[in-house]
């Protein structure tokens, strides 16, 4: 897999994935990485996750319904995480094949899209 810039990830859709197909290796994840800003692996090496700070509960919430939209919109549910009510962090990998795919990176680069009133 070549890696892609943002630019051309947002234009993608995320393809039906039921298994069959191999994650991403290491090097694969980590090239694509340095495309998106933000997005580090997880411990396990398997998952991509990204933090903000909100302004507050509201502006976090109003994200999450965002990124819920475009979520569905592609098929592609991401693990969504509210802590201490304005701390927001995103997991994203494919579970059919136990770890990351394109679908992964291109929900990622449609994400960074949206709006976010971070906290100053």
């Amino acid at each position: 897999m070549k890696t892609q810039s943002p630019d051309q990830l947002v234009h993608k859709k995320c393809l039906p994935c039921e298994g069959g197909v191999e994650p991403y290796t290491l090097e694969q994840s980590r090239d694509q990485l340095t495309w998106l800003s933000g997005w580090n692996l997880t411990a396990d090496n398997k998952r991509i996750r990204k933090e903000w700070v909100a302004k507050n509960f509201l502006e976090a919430m109003k994200f999450f319904n965002a990124v819920t939209e475009i979520a569905e919109e592609d098929g592609h549910h991401p693990d969504l995480h509210l802590e201490r009510y304005r701390h927001v962090a995103i997991e994203l990998w494919t579970h059919a094949i136990g770890g990351l795919s394109e679908n992964d990176f291109i929900l990622a680069a449609k994400i960074d899209r949206l709006p976010i009133e971070l906290k100053k």
